[in-house]
């Protein structure tokens, strides 16, 4: 059965997704950095050589909120596409993305995997150029608004294996215990 709706309604449809997804996305990612304890201020990845690709530690804050608010507008898009031939499979590839997205940070700043992260964005490189190809299928603009991060996640891969180039002993770094950071 096809449904047919007016302009207005699939504005509204949208914008009801979009005030969904769009917090959501921004959320989990924040989490995600912060529960990792990402970025400057954590011992361990304050004391690695950074590669000389490395944009000053406010970029990633600014282009992350940025490309989350994108990622999720473009999840609101491709949900809000009702009876669509293959949104399922584009939502679930959506999500495969997300949780490695998600999974990144804990697992190089957390972990100190700094190879098991480069494998990991290698597989996100895969998966988001896998969701923009079936998002495409559905709604060209939801593909073209994870292009920007598509982007991003390749550069991360590259400043990633350059990390790992730069510091071969990252992942035993800091493992002695001797550096302690505690605040009050």
């Amino acid at each position: 059965m096809r449904y047919l709706a007016s302009p207005a309604q699939l504005r509204a449809s949208l914008l009801r997704w979009s005030l969904f997804t769009v917090p959501v996305v921004v959320a989990a990612g924040f989490l995600s950095g912060r529960a990792a304890g990402s970025g400057p201020g954590n011992v361990w990845f304050d004391a690695l050589h950074k590669p000389a690709i490395y944009p000053p530690p406010a970029a990633f804050g600014i282009v992350w909120t940025v490309l989350y608010v994108m990622i999720g507008i473009s999840l609101a898009v491709i949900a809000s596409a009702r009876g669509a031939s293959g949104r399922g499979w584009a939502i679930l590839a959506f999500a495969i993305q997300l949780a490695l997205n998600l999974a990144w940070s804990p697992l190089f700043f957390s972990a100190h995997q700094v190879t098991w992260a480069m494998y990991l964005l290698i597989a996100l490189d895969v998966m988001v150029l896998v969701t923009i190809v079936l998002f495409a299928r559905i709604r060209p603009l939801a593909a073209w608004l994870l292009v920007p991060y598509f982007g991003w996640v390749l550069f991360a891969t590259v400043l990633n294996w350059q990390f790992h180039v730069a510091n071969p002993d990252a992942e035993t770094l800091g493992n002695s215990g001797a550096a302690v950071r505690v605040e009050l």
